[in-house]
């Protein structure tokens, strides 16, 4: 079931509406942005937030505001495992790191994936939006959970923007937990265009593992972007880059 919370909220020409879809074992927290311009139906983006982020934080919004007010799209967020509106008060990196390898990786992710689909599956009845085909943009933890989302949803998925994640991590992330594995089964399963994107400087994820991941889409349209700089920096212009990508993924580039 999903429920909306409060009122719509009109802002720079989009529309924002928190929800939260109601399955076991709990609620999934979500926020959808819709353009002003009115439509019957508007292709759909699922954004995936960062490790330590939240479905409304600076980079979601950002890139739901080019999404629907450059390329007439929707977009919808929802919180990760043990963050945002899941846990009481915001958790660190180790933290919730801790919490997702004591219930398990695998079953993180698998619960992570079943979340995503029962939000897109409800959103479909329950707002205007075109859910046949979605596009997903979500880099570093976005990515570890957006990986397994593609690779289950299979041709539903026009297109996906990675990165900033790779086959070899910091040593203590995640520790005790080997998802190397899992994430090369989930790479290859992924058929649809890919952008993934390197920060070529990054202190998390290894550069050998990032072009690694890359090799592992069998998609026939994969395209790789890199910048200079650590894994937190992003500039505008491969935000930019991302939101492009999508936008002629999902046939709504202008």
């Amino acid at each position: 079931m999903l429920n909306w919370v409060g009122e719509p909220v009109a802002a720079e020409g989009i529309t924002e509406r928190l929800f939260v879809v109601d399955r076991p074992p709990g609620i999934v927290p979500g926020a959808l942005w819709l353009p002003s311009a009115p439509a019957p139906r508007y292709p759909l983006v699922l954004l995936g937030h960062g490790g330590s982020g939240h479905k409304r934080n600076d980079r979601m919004r950002q890139l739901a505001r080019a999404l629907c007010s450059e390329a007439g799209l929707a977009a919808v967020a929802i919180d990760g495992p043990y963050h945002g509106d899941r846990v009481p008060a915001p958790l660190s990196a180790p933290e919730y790191q801790a919490r997702i390898v004591a219930e398990g990786l695998d079953a993180v992710i698998d619960r992570m994936t079943a979340d995503w689909r029962a939000t897109v599956d409800l959103l479909g009845s329950a707002a205007p939006v075109d859910t046949t085909r979605v596009g997903y943009i979500g880099v570093s933890m976005g990515t570890r959970f957006g990986l397994p989302l593609a690779a289950a949803i299979g041709s539903q998925l026009a297109g996906a923007v990675f990165g900033k994640f790779g086959l070899q991590e910091t040593s203590g992330m995640y520790a005790g937990a080997d998802p190397a594995s899992r994430i090369k089964a989930d790479a290859t399963a992924v058929t649809a265009p890919v952008l993934f994107h390197v920060q070529w400087h990054d202190e998390l994820f290894a550069r050998d593992g990032q072009l690694a991941l890359f090799d592992l889409f069998t998609s026939p349209d994969k395209q790789l972007i890199a910048y200079p700089g650590r894994h937190g920096e992003t500039k505008p212009t491969a935000t930019a880059a991302w939101c492009s990508f999508i936008s002629t993924a999902l046939g709504q580039l202008r």
